[in-house]
């Protein structure tokens, strides 16, 4: 939160500044996709800006917070129009930017889903009224019901582990 604060003085970052930040700190312009959705995400007012109220709320509950909090703030993520409902086509373009950003991470298994087979097995799994998107009670029902799903779609920065290069040492 410091470096927050030391990297944006006046208490506000925009999106090309969060870009950067956000891509620096994990695998590169692979990223960029993702980091826009989390932009979004923390800019709760929509005003084009995330100031420091917002982001450190967002980071201390994704830290602190429980796994339903968790769930309810992924699923503002993967919502992207704001309409209180999960489309297939806005799981699938989260979902795309993870799956770039893993495997420009090397951080995919050998073999793994692809995007669309992993929004086809949420969708099957959380799409129990079969109406073609996915409620926030469905998402974080069907989450809580589900590991798989809940790694799957929790943001929980306790159980990411991104390797990156700082000056030539591997850092964890």
């Amino acid at each position: 939160m410091v470096q927050f604060l030391n990297e944006c003085p006046s208490g506000l970052i925009t999106l090309h500044e969060f870009r950067r930040h956000f891509c620096n700190g994990t695998v590169g312009k692979e990223s960029a996709e993702y980091a826009e959705q989390i932009f979004r995400t923390l800019d709760n007012n929509g005003d084009g800006v995330v100031d420091f109220r917002e982001y450190v709320t967002a980071i201390s509950m994704l830290i602190e917070g429980s796994t339903v909090e968790k769930l309810r703030w992924s699923f503002k993520l993967y919502d992207k129009d704001k309409d209180g409902a999960i489309t297939r086509s806005e799981m699938l373009e989260i979902m795309q930017a993870v799956y770039k950003m893993s495997v420009a991470a090397s951080l995919t298994k050998p073999d793994p889903l692809t995007a669309e087979e992993c929004t086809n097995r949420i969708f099957v799994r959380l799409d129990k009224d079969n109406n073609a998107i996915i409620s926030q009670d469905e998402f974080i029902e069907g989450a809580l019901n589900d590991e798989w799903i809940r790694e799957m779609l929790e943001c929980d920065p306790n159980t990411v582990k991104m390797e990156r290069s700082l000056k030539g040492h591997t850092v964890l």
